[in-house]
């Protein structure tokens, strides 16, 4: 089983910043990609950024240029840098992680999941 927590919500002004972290703990040895996704609510949980074990990065294109993804495997922690949010960036921020050969932002393909961390962004 692996354990995800995600830390470093809250509220942040538009042209600012604020960095995301998932902890994850467990059976870590052979997670092949690690993700953050986001929702509203009545809206579906969307994909933002992930990163595989090599280091490479896919975006949402609506965050694309603005949010860095990055990861630390020695301390197994994953990090979202949030560079320039809009207010539509605010939503619930979840971490996802999976032991798939491949790297997606769908949902249904990450088997685990943190609780989630609030981002609210105002202008």
């Amino acid at each position: 089983q692996v354990q995800l927590v995600e830390s470093g919500g809250g509220s942040v002004r538009t042209g600012g910043s604020l960095k995301l972290t998932c902890q994850a703990s467990g059976d870590t040895w052979n997670l092949y990609c690690m993700s953050w996704f986001r929702q509203t609510p009545g809206k579906e949980r969307e994909g933002v950024a992930t990163i595989d074990t090599d280091g490479y990065t896919t975006y949402a294109d609506s965050v694309k240029g603005r949010f860095t993804i990055a990861q630390d495997t020695t301390k197994n922690t994953l990090t979202l840098l949030l560079n320039s949010p809009k207010t539509e960036d605010t939503a619930m921020y979840y971490c996802a992680a999976d032991r798939n050969s491949y790297c997606s932002l769908r949902p249904s393909d990450f088997r685990y999941w943190g609780q989630g961390t609030q981002v609210t962004v105002s202008s």
